[in-house]
């Protein structure tokens, strides 16, 4: 490899991990482009705050239905064939909603039921491919191989994809959608190439899916630092989910940014996340994780505040510049930590309970989003999202020291 290729992408690696990075890079720019066209899409058929805040919760809402059974599937089957046959299916969904939008036939309706079969093809593929990823690089490495993951993530899904999304949006309704399907078709052919899976699947199985739902809901119940992890993570996606379920009218209407602009307060978000994603081995090497991730929160509940008040379309930048710089850090560090401590023939069913608090504590938050938004105005979410999570950070503040200690490596006995 060329030293640029060497240093984006160390050999040690391996090549079935760049397959999949690639993949990962090529479906976040379609995914990216759709973060800001599908909010548009919703906000151009309706004004309803609560139906904006249903689009929200119907992506999520399909980890309550089928997560676990997702993340059961993931440790028993070929996982790189789950991701292909989730993907192939996300395909067929993208370009029904084209063809709807090209002849005219879209409305609010036809939106949610498409947001919602995304929702169910997103949960068999996200669970999967999260656990390919350890599968393929050594524990020691899974930190850079993370961030490798997460820069792809910040520059293609969050920086590149959501302006793009929206000037192909005010182009032309179907464009941003057309745009995402080619992605995803391209990373289906790519993540192909990594090869068969099969090594991780059990040469017989002997049990129930039920039963191995359960192993990994015990497993995570009884390692005390992911279960506290797991439980944050709930409490704060339901303040940040009420908040963010209704960032689209927020900025169109109370901050008056535009179309355009609601696609740049992700790209702001993005920029600190490069930012914070490149400072992230500084700050590990020279603060402890405990403290890392008190920060990360600190500042979760101080953002909420400063966007609560603000009407300043530049100062909503900068806030969401902030947020996407300690977002992305406390993202490794919570990844990484898990991942370590999670055996691989745990992966699958532990990390789709994990996914469970995280996607439960959104929907729960984007359920009454709405509500709050509809009764009390576009600030009233947020306000919420500062009190609710000040209280929970000031509840949880002493034990998240224990989760520092989680990266130490546990048996499948646990």
């Amino acid at each position: 490899m060329s030293r640029l290729g060497e240093t984006i992408i160390p050999a040690r690696l391996g090549p079935r991990f760049r397959w999949l990075l690639v993949s990962s890079w090529t479906t976040n720019i379609g995914d990216g482009i759709a973060m800001a066209a599908g909010p548009l899409l919703v906000a151009s058929q309706t004004d309803d705050a609560r139906l904006v805040a249903l689009a929200g919760l119907l992506r999520g809402l399909p980890w309550l239905l089928v997560g676990l059974y997702a993340g059961a599937l993931a440790d028993r089957l070929d996982r790189r064939t789950v991701v292909v046959v989730a993907n192939a299916v996300r395909s067929v969904v993208l370009a029904l909603l084209c063809g709807s939008i090209a002849t005219g036939h879209v409305s609010i309706g036809v939106v949610l039921v498409a947001v919602f079969a995304l929702g169910m093809a997103e949960v068999f593929a996200d669970s999967t491919s999260s656990t390919l990823t350890p599968m393929f690089v050594d524990k020691p490495d899974l930190g850079i191989a993370n961030s490798r993951m997460q820069a792809g993530f910040l520059t293609a899904n969050q920086l590149v994809g959501p302006p793009v999304g929206a000037f192909l949006f005010a182009a032309g309704m179907a464009w941003p959608f057309v745009t995402q399907l080619v992605c995803v078709v391209l990373g289906v052919v790519l993540v192909a190439r990594i090869g068969s899976t099969r090594e991780q699947v059990p040469a017989s199985v002997d049990t129930h899916v039920r039963q191995d739902i359960v192993e990994g809901i015990r497993w995570l119940w009884a390692h005390a630092a992911i279960r506290t992890l797991a439980i944050v993570i709930l409490t704060f996606n339901i303040t940040w989910g009420a908040a963010w379920s209704i960032l689209v009218l927020w900025s169109l209407d109370r901050v008056g940014m535009g179309e355009v602009g609601f696609g740049l307060l992700t790209t702001a978000s993005a920029l600190g996340g490069i930012v914070g994603t490149a400072c992230y081995g500084w700050l590990e090497r020279r603060f402890d994780l405990a403290v890392l991730m008190k920060t990360c929160l600190l500042l979760e509940v101080m953002m909420h505040l400063a966007l609560a008040l603000t009407t300043v379309p530049w100062l909503a930048l900068l806030i969401m510049f902030g947020f996407g710089a300690y977002a992305f850090v406390w993202l490794n560090v919570s990844q990484v930590v898990r991942q370590r401590a999670v055996p691989t023939e745990f992966q699958g069913r532990v990390g789709s309970v994990y996914l469970i608090f995280v996607f439960g504590g959104m929907v729960i938050g984007q359920g009454i989003g709405g509500l709050i938004a509809e009764q009390w105005g576009l600030a009233a979410p947020f306000w919420f999202a500062f009190v609710g999570s000040g209280i929970t950070l000031a509840l949880v503040w002493s034990r998240l020291s224990s989760i520092a200690h989680a990266d130490e490596p546990a048996s499948a006995s646990a």
